[in-house]
């Protein structure tokens, strides 16, 4: 996790493995299954977003045999399967499988489960979003935001599914102070709690800047949230997809 979080994805896959591996000659071994949902986190991390899907697959029914059905672990695993069947772009399967989460999660006591209820609700916003709808996106980031507005990482993704659904919704005045604000609980942030939303900023106030007319401002951005994507993620990530469409946007206006 501590090379995970420090952005080296492919050596962080590498010692999950390994991990594994070695632990796989034991009974019941609860770190196996863990170190493998560490490798596909950092399998999503590299872009390689269906080759994690089948790894969450494959673990998903080991994890509620081992932890419970409605263990933290359990409802962990299927946060993180939810985000990547979002950066696949099957969205009202992510809809559906966060407000499962988030909903269980919401029953249960600790820190743990109230982390994983908001994890679960970021989601919902972002598939929300992705569905075009985007008024509920924004209510339910305000009450997200609400119960989890301390800084955080949790809390810097919400404010960015806030700031995506004021834009969806052609707000971008709004939108841009609120990514603004994003930014500015970015750079106080430790870089390890931040790191894996590279590029985000950038690309929600390009998106801003574009829809209030500043097309030249936006497309440096835009370039910028593509270049600092692809170093950190690959080609094939989801941001640094969407980072290409909108420069491409931008060219073709």
């Amino acid at each position: 996790m501590t090379l995970y979080k420090d952005g080296r994805y492919a050596e962080a896959e590498t010692e999950a493995r390994a991990v594994a591996e070695a632990r796989s000659v034991l009974r019941l071994d609860s770190y196996a299954p863990l170190a493998l949902s560490v490798a596909a986190l950092a399998m999503s991390a590299q872009g390689r977003h269906a080759e994690a899907l089948a790894a969450y697959d494959d673990l998903l029914p080991g994890f509620g045999r081992t932890f419970g059905a409605e263990h933290p672990q359990t409802l962990k695993l299927r946060s993180d399967r939810a985000q990547t069947l979002a950066a696949l772009d099957r969205h009202a399967e992510c809809e559906a499988e966060c407000a499962a989460v988030a909903r269980i999660a919401g029953r249960g006591v600790g820190s743990d489960m109230s982390l994983i209820a908001g994890a679960a609700r970021n989601g919902l916003v972002f598939a929300l979003n992705e569905q075009g709808r985007h008024e509920e996106a924004e209510t339910l980031a305000r009450e997200a935001l609400a119960a989890h507005g301390a800084p955080s990482r949790l809390a810097l993704v919400l404010q960015l599914g806030l700031t995506r659904s004021l834009n969806g919704q052609g707000r971008h005045e709004e939108a841009l102070a609120e990514a603004e604000r994003v930014g500015a609980l970015c750079r106080k942030l430790p870089e390890g709690l931040s790191r894996a939303e590279t590029g985000a900023v950038e690309l929600a106030v390009a998106t801003a800047l574009l829809g209030l007319g500043r097309a030249a401002e936006a497309r440096t951005l835009a370039m910028t949230a593509h270049a600092t994507c692809r170093a950190g993620f690959g080609p094939d990530h989801r941001r640094t997809v969407e980072a290409r469409a909108l420069l491409d946007r931008i060219d073709g206006m």
